[in-house]
């Protein structure tokens, strides 16, 4: 398996980052640079937000998304409207692809959930063109979000459990500073830059913020579903009140930084 990510419900996954990957989209595809005519591979397409920008912002010849997930993969076939997108289930570790198959592959908010990122940055190397470009972006969890970290040290302060968890949360791959770059140093991409990209998560109530996780999607939820009844309402309680703040429930906003890497194949 090269996926850490957990993924139970389409709709789930949506509300708890998907609505947030079709903001970061635009930024990222603006970085990553794009030019009409090209083929392009998305790296962990997840229901298709980087997919679906991707064909807003240039008129391009075809796009493959590929994903580990098979609940991505159905997900963004029945979001699917336009040919030029081909879906497919696939290893970021091991690319079912000739090489210099692409112009670009790009892979938004995926890298940090690969187990092997270095393979996967050498994969996507090696099926783009010469003069062809690699991008990727992750979220910065542990100086970036603080409306999720917010939720890591909380339940850190409640127990052991809740430590390791924000140690594993806030030291995954490609998330320091500079580390992404230099991972695409290492596999040989040329005029490496990185920089960070910010959006915002804006929050109806502590209900729509925290939902999701309790359902068990991505990492809070796989954490919240270790736990047994009593430390998972005393988890939500302790949430709630940090959400909160001492003020009425309601809406919430967060500033979010993503590092976000490019690099040209030679």
């Amino acid at each position: 398996m090269t996926s850490t990510f957990t993924v139970h419900d389409a709709s789930g996954y949506e509300k708890l980052m998907g609505r947030w990957s079709q903001k970061l989209a635009p930024l990222f595809i603006d970085f990553a640079g794009i030019s009409a005519g090209e083929k392009i591979l998305d790296v962990g397409c997840g229901t298709g937000s980087l997919a679906f920008a991707l064909l807003k912002a240039a008129d391009l010849k075809e796009i493959t998304a590929i994903d580990y997930s098979p609940v991505f993969v159905a997900e963004t076939i029945r979001r699917r409207k336009d040919p030029r997108i081909k879906v497919e289930q696939g290893d970021a570790c091991a690319l079912a692809f000739d090489d210099g198959a692409f112009d670009r592959a790009l892979a938004l908010l995926v890298l940090h959930f690969v187990t092997d990122a270095g393979k996967a940055v050498a994969e996507m190397r090696r099926v783009v063109r010469p003069g062809g470009v690699v991008a990727a972006s992750v979220w910065d969890h542990l100086g970036g979000m603080p409306g999720m970290r917010m939720m890591a040290d909380t339940v850190a302060a409640l127990g052991e459990a809740g430590r390791q968890f924000r140690a594993r949360y806030c030291f995954q791959p490609m998330m320091m500073p500079g580390e992404m770059r230099a991972t695409f140093i290492e596999q040989g991409l040329l005029q490496v830059s990185e920089t960070q990209l910010m959006i915002r998560m804006d929050y109806s109530n502590f209900d729509d913020y925290w939902s999701p996780m309790a359902a068990g999607e991505g990492p809070f939820g796989k954490f919240l579903s270790s736990l047994d009844a009593p430390d998972r309402a005393r988890a939500e309680a302790a949430v709630r009140e940090a959400y909160q703040a001492g003020q009425p429930d309601g809406p919430r906003s967060f500033a979010n930084v993503a590092w976000a890497c490019r690099g040209i194949a030679p």
